[in-house]
This record gives C-alpha cells, structure tokens and sequence, in this order.
C-alpha cells in the first residue's frame, strides 16, 4: 500500500492545526490558574477531584480545622503546599501501626 504525497502532507497538515490547537488550550489553562506568592491556588472543584470527595465532606475538613483555606471576594481557595500536606497527614493517619 502507498501513499501519495499529496495525502500524506494533508494529514500531516491536519495533525500539527490539532497539535496546534491542543497547545494553545494548554497555555489558556496554564494562565487560568491563580498563584499567591508564587504559590499555586486550588479551588473547591480541584480539590474535590484531586482528593475524590464530596462537597460535604470538603466543608466537615474545613470547619474540623484539618484543611486550610482562604476566601477571596467570596470564593474558598486552598494553597496546593496545604493540600499535599493534608494528604500527608492523613495517609499518615491510616498507616497500620
């Protein structure tokens, strides 16, 4: 089986727009992420997904003092240092003595 030229360049054409339009996607993501004294800040949706917990069970770490946070203009933000150090302690917790 042979290819032609011609098709061979048309999809490598098509290829590298996608490449492309995959890398400026993560560059817009890059710049969405909010950094506080060159520290980067989590929301509630990124701690949820990294963590695989519910929304409840979020607030009970949060109102328990286990999980730091911070608002700003209303909005809860956790320092991702905070978040490791909470996932940590707590497979710490849960090691078999």
């Amino acid at each position: 089986m042979e290819i032609d030229k011609m098709e061979f360049s048309f999809w490598m054409k098509r290829i590298m727009q996608r490449f492309d339009i995959l890398s400026d996607q993560m560059n817009l993501n890059a710049r969405d992420r909010m950094v506080l004294d060159d520290e980067e800040l989590l929301d509630n949706q990124d701690v949820l997904h990294t963590l695989k917990i519910s929304q409840r069970t979020l607030q009970r770490y949060r109102s328990s003092g286990k999980l730091k946070y911070f608002t700003i203009s209303g909005k809860l933000y956790y320092k991702l240092s905070d978040v490791r150090s909470f996932i940590h302690n707590s497979s710490n917790n849960m090691s078999p003595k």
